[in-house]
């Protein structure tokens, strides 16, 4: 990233595999490296990737609890303050030697309007993934009656482009089939046995639930202008069949420079 000036983050679960004080100084030392140009996205996690740790897997509700815990720590060892917490997480007498010199950005990531409207009342952004776009003006709305009126809205577009549109979908189905299902399942699913179990019955045609799948150009723009018509202030597009090349010349070319983002 040193030889780029782009901007970049990273989505984390605080709290369980990895301690907010640690999580504090990873995040100091690359806004130190990459100044004002790195953000972190925080959410709630899920039971696939803390359970390694043999701790209880709490609620959606007690896991919020504690990613603002986490949140609250975070910040206060970037102002540098000396930390002693007890709650949910515990910490004793932590502190950043080398800060930021600057607070990092905290974008809450949010799969609902729920929780949409929650991380407005404490993160400088929202991060989500593509949705048809009622449900996402829905989501950008929930963020800003809870507080993120004028905060960015950051948008993960989940796609699907190739030379045919009999390539796409195979290529959607045999690399994303697992990602389809409900936040509130994938949450609390344990294991990769579990997981591949949870892809197993889904067909090529249900990949255009959860991802957006074309062979046209076109019809990626309009998709992506209907997000930016939603609120969204940023697009981070993820295209998830492996013909990586046509997608980068294809969206570089004939794409990206249709989009006219706020700012």
């Amino acid at each position: 990233m040193q030889a780029t000036d782009l901007h970049f983050g990273v989505v984390n679960a605080p709290g369980q595999r990895y301690h907010p004080a640690i999580i504090a100084q990873a995040v100091s030392a690359l806004c130190e490296m990459f100044p004002r140009r790195f953000w972190i996205a925080v959410g709630s996690g899920q039971f696939l990737n803390e359970h390694i740790t043999a701790e209880k897997w709490p609620s959606k509700m007690d896991r919020n609890q504690r990613l603002k815990e986490c949140v609250d720590i975070m910040r206060a060892l970037w102002a540098g303050e000396t930390v002693t917490h007890n709650g949910m997480v515990d910490v004793y007498d932590a502190k950043l030697y080398t800060l930021p010199g600057y607070m990092p950005s905290i974008v809450g990531a949010a799969l609902t309007t729920q929780t949409a409207r929650w991380v407005g009342g404490w993160a400088d952004a929202m991060i989500t993934t593509s949705r048809p776009q009622d449900e996402l003006k829905q989501m950008v709305d929930a963020f800003r009656e809870g507080g993120g009126e004028g905060k960015p809205v950051y948008l993960k577009v989940q796609l699907s482009y190739d030379i045919t549109m009999h390539k796409a979908v195979e290529g959607a189905h045999q690399q994303w089939k697992n990602n389809v299902f409900s936040s509130s399942l994938l949450s609390d699913i344990r294991s990769p046995v579990g997981f591949d179990a949870a892809g197993a019955m889904v067909r090529p045609e249900d990949m255009k639930a959860g991802v957006r799948i074309s062979d046209s150009a076109d019809q990626h723009v309009e998709w992506l202008s209907r997000d930016i018509e939603a609120g969204v202030s940023e697009l981070y597009l993820h295209n998830v069949n492996l013909n990586q090349s046509k997608f980068i010349d294809d969206f570089g070319a004939r794409v990206i420079p249709q989009l006219i983002l706020p700012g």
